[in-house]
This record gives C-alpha cells, sequence and structure tokens, in this order.
C-alpha cells in the first residue's frame, strides 16, 4: 500500500505540500539511512533542534496533555507553541491530535514508509469544547518519510486548510484568522521546508 491513502482528499481552503529528498548509490545505503530519517521524523518534541531557532516549538503529549518522551501514538496530541501570539482556549498554544500513523514496508523491500497524521483539536488540558489551532478540524497535516529504491524523502501535507474562527473569544477569533490567513498565504512554509530539510539531511 502507498502513502497516498493517508493523505486527505483536498475539498476546500487551502492546500500545501512540501517535500525533499536524498539519493544514495545503493538501496542497501538508502534503507540504513531510512531508519534515521524515520527516527528523527517520530522524535516530534525535537522538531525545533532540527528546524532552527526561528521554529515554532513542538511537545508531544499523551491524549490528556501531559509530555510525554517516548514515540507518538494514536489519539496522542501535539502541543504547538508558534512564533505569534498565543491563544487563549489553548491556553497559549495550538493543538493537534494524532489521528493516524502508518508504517509499510522493511528494509528488504524497495518501498517503504512512515507517517502521521494529525488534525486540530480542543486542549486536552481544559474542559472548553473550542477546537484550540487558527485551522478549523477539517484540516489534516500528515508528516512522512519515504523510500523508494536509493531515494529517501521526507514529506509535509496540508488539506483543507481554513480559518478556526469558531470561538467563544473575540480575541481567539480574531487572532485565529490572522494567523490562519498568514499560513495559507505561504508564511509557514519555511518552517516545513526546515523540517523536511533536517530530516533528510545526511551529516
Amino acid at each position: 500500500m502507498s502513502k497516498e491513502h493517508i493523505i486527505p482528499e483536498q475539498e476546500k481552503g487551502s492546500s500545501s505540500d512540501t517535500e525533499a529528498h536524498a539519493s544514495f548509490k545503493s538501496a542497501t545505503e538508502a534503507a540504513d539511512f531510512f531508519r534515521i530519517a524515520k527516527k528523527r521524523l517520530l522524535d516530534v518534541s525535537n522538531w525545533d533542534k532540527i528546524c532552527g531557532k526561528a521554529s515554532a516549538k513542538f511537545q508531544l503529549t499523551d491524549n490528556t496533555g501531559s509530555a510525554v518522551a517516548r514515540e507518538p501514538k494514536v489519539g496522542d496530541h501535539f502541543q504547538i507553541n508558534i512564533p505569534a501570539p498565543g491563544n487563549d482556549t489553548g491556553e497559549g498554544y495550538d493543538w493537534v491530535q494524532i489521528e493516524a500513523i502508518d508504517d509499510k514496508g522493511d528494509q528488504e523491500s524497495d518501498y517503504e514508509y512512515t507517517a502521521i497524521k494529525v488534525r486540530p483539536a480542543t486542549n486536552p488540558q481544559n474542559q472548553k469544547s473550542d477546537t484550540a489551532h487558527f485551522f478549523k478540524e477539517d484540516a489534516t497535516s500528515t508528516f512522512l518519510v519515504e523510500r523508494k529504491g536509493n531515494t529517501v524523502r521526507a514529506e509535509v501535507h496540508g488539506r483543507n486548510e481554513l480559518p478556526n474562527t469558531k470561538t467563544e473569544g473575540v480575541l481567539d477569533t480574531i487572532r485565529n484568522a490572522l494567523v490562519a490567513l498568514g499560513a495559507m498565504a505561504g508564511i509557514s512554509t519555511p518552517q516545513w521546508k526546515s523540517l523536511v530539510n533536517g530530516i533528510v539531511e545526511v551529516k
């Protein structure tokens, strides 16, 4: 099965596709590097170290919002501190929840990938029902690493991105609209480009 089934169809709003790749002399070398790239992908709480100083900061949490130091699981959250004003619902953070994780293929095959799909979510640390993210809950982000033969790719795919203006607070509504429109206009592209470049960086 290929990666396409975990990336939702684009139906409304904006979308984005960011990718970087590294090529190797043999499939064996590529398979060995895929293990490294996969480890970087799954180390969510250290993505900012890959991306650099201007990056948002990501913290992997469990389904209650408590920080965890392990590989992500379905139902976990990302607590995201973006370089912009925070929102009240998220207590200063934007939140997404892991909806799906796919891990297909193996080192002996010619094709393998690992993918994480997330969706805007409520803040698991409080009882508020508002989506604590600048995008509506229809939006998704899919982060993946893939090996085809001698090539390893890292990709980020955003789908169905629309501003989340259905909030209880006026300030959150204004903030979400401004941040979302900026992201839809491409302000978040350098963030994802830094991430995919870092994941496939051969050191």
